[in-house]
């Protein structure tokens, strides 16, 4: 009998062991479903075609927030399909009314799978050829509880009580309200066009330029946008509401960029002091990253019921006309309540997230690590280099260092939020290791493009960065963005030298670093050391730039 229960007690602990270590280890871990890897992945029924361009039309209802459009769809078919499936994706409750080819009207035949429509060509396509599609749709799309960081369609009211509608999408999908191809790797190469019917009361806008409008005899107007250049299906969105325009226009480094702003008729004097930055921060940007990418297109400003969104060539602006981030500080350094965080911060978008785009939502950082390090940029060009790094080195405190940066590939999944200001850290620390502002002002550059109106992965911006650099950046790519841990300098004084090492790092990471007295030390994991009389006044001091612990141990 005791030594039944001596077993039991033993497999008991044992168990729980186990469940806590597991429990542990997948703390970090989601079980993915087929509807995220349909979502998330390149499978056979999405690689066979390439989407050309999107031409969308979509009637909004307000009362009833309902809308019922049609979406063409052009594609390149690149090889023989396996199954003649073609995977379509629109998220429920919207749905799919009718697919035909539009040029004989001809009907396809299609099934529902969750947030998957699986349409079924009558013969093979054939390689090389362009097809289009019209596919028409209609439904109560999702409501947005909290834009922009839910997704969804906003439907709402402005201060005097009229009518303001518009769509935030990101990481949710564009297939939220219209069919597509909604793969971040999937741009259409020759852009797109929105038109949106609306009340005769109220003012659409879109994308890109204002093509035409259009009146109808039952009380509605049609606008139309387009851009020409390739474009992410989640910035592809209409704003609707009592807007007002007024327009600007400078000489940048590819000859006149278009300014175009949107807002509330009630907010027009407030708009025009606050919005008067846009010229110095287009300048500014252009600097350090090369030209607007998209002047064919102009850059837009458009007031917004929520927050902010990069929307490509019409930036959803929400920041209530504040300084900072709603009138804060995120980096409580003094710097960021200087100017509006989301003009900056949205509009640093169109060249990182825009112009460049990670193939896959897991590599997000090379939209936000960027983008976030754009608002260090336009610190240091107002106010000098010492301004900007300690903006930059002030968002350190809101870090996390939860999970990985990086996510799992394959299943619309982000990493860490850390993407933001972990990213920007690391972006910084890369820039003190290269030790040369204007080979770091060149990679930005060529980055801009080498990549230009192109989606890419994580991995090739990082060996441009290293290659363009000259030096082997691979081991620090792997430390900040595939690991939790930050690299700690360790050190302790003996006799007439310091001993120093990295710890909590991973293997082969051997980044170099700058002592406030301007000498470089190049630790290992195995300890190193210098001599006291070669530090000088300041002694074993590092420069705050590097995003490092230091340790005397």
């Amino acid at each position: 009998m005791r030594k039944d229960i001596y077993k039991a007690i033993i497999f008991a602990v044992a168990m729980v062991f186990c469940f806590t270590a597991n429990a542990q280890l997948g703390s970090n871990k989601k079980q993915f479903s087929r509807q995220d890897s349909l979502r998330g992945s390149l499978r056979p029924e999405r690689d066979w075609w390439n989407v050309t361009r999107y031409d969308i039309a979509v009637s909004v209802d307000i009362p009833r927030k309902f809308i019922k459009g049609n979406v063409d769809i052009s594609y390149k078919v690149l090889h023989v399909s396996s199954n003649n499936l073609m995977q379509i994706d629109l998220q429920e409750p919207m749905q799919i009314d009718r697919v035909e080819y539009l040029d004989t009207k001809k009907a396809l035949s299609f099934t529902r799978e969750g947030n998957v429509y699986w349409l079924q060509h009558s013969s093979p396509p054939q390689p090389g050829s362009e097809q289009k599609l019209r596919i028409y749709f209609k439904g109560h799309p999702k409501v947005a509880v909290r834009a922009p960081w839910d997704g969804g369609w906003v439907w709402t009211k402005d201060s005097l009580g009229r009518d303001w509608v518009t769509v935030a999408c990101q990481g949710l999908g564009a297939s939220v309200w219209y069919p597509c191809k909604d793969h971040q790797s999937d741009e259409p190469d020759k852009g797109a066009s929105l038109s949106i019917t609306v009340p005769d009361s109220l003012t659409a806008i879109g994308n890109g330029r204002l093509i035409g409008t259009t009146a109808h005899a039952n009380g509605t107007t049609t606008w139309k946008w387009e851009v020409t250049s390739p474009i992410n299906t989640y910035n592809i969105v209409p704003y609707i509401g009592k807007y007002v325009n007024f327009k600007d226009a400078l000489q940048g480094l590819k000859g006149q960029l278009d300014l175009s702003y949107w807002v509330l008729d009630y907010n027009l004097s407030r708009a025009r002091q606050q919005f008067a930055v846009v010229p110095e921060m287009i300048r500014c940007f252009e600097d350090w990253m090369g030209p607007y990418p998209f002047y064919e297109d102009s850059y837009k400003l458009v007031e917004s019921p929520h927050l902010g969104m990069e929307h490509q060539s019409a930036v959803a602006y929400g920041n209530r006309y504040r300084m900072g981030y709603l009138g804060r500080d995120l980096s409580n350094s003094g710097w960021g309540l200087k100017w509006d965080f989301i003009i900056i911060h949205e509009s640093g978008h169109e060249w990182f997230g825009n112009n460049i785009t990670s193939k896959d939502i897991a590599d997000m950082w090379v939209h936000e690590g960027f983008t976030n390090y754009t608002e260090t940029m336009f610190t240091e060009c107002l106010f000098g280099k010492k301004a900007g790094s300690e903006y930059v080195i002030g968002l350190r405190n809101a870090i996390q260092n939860d999970i990985p940066i990086i996510g799992p590939y394959g299943v619309n999944k982000e990493g860490s939020g850390d993407m933001y200001y972990k990213g920007s850290n690391m972006i910084h620390t890369i820039r003190q290791v290269i030790d040369n502002d204007s080979i770091f002002k060149d990679i930005l550059r060529g980055l801009n493009k080498d990549f230009y109106h192109q989606t890419v992965t994580g991995k090739q911006v990082e060996e441009y960065i290293s290659r363009k650099s000259g030096k082997d950046l691979s081991k620090i790519f792997e430390q900040y963005l595939r690991t939790v841990q930050i690299p700690e300098l360790q050190y302790y004084k003996k006799g007439k030298y310091i001993f120093y090492k990295w710890e909590n790092v991973v293997k082969g990471f051997d980044m170099p670093i700058k002592l406030t007295n301007g000498k470089w030390i190049y630790p290992k994991e195995t300890l190193k050391k210098i001599a006291l009389d070669e530090l000088g006044d300041t002694g074993f001091e590092v420069i705050p730039d590097f995003y490092i612990t230091v340790k005397e141990i």
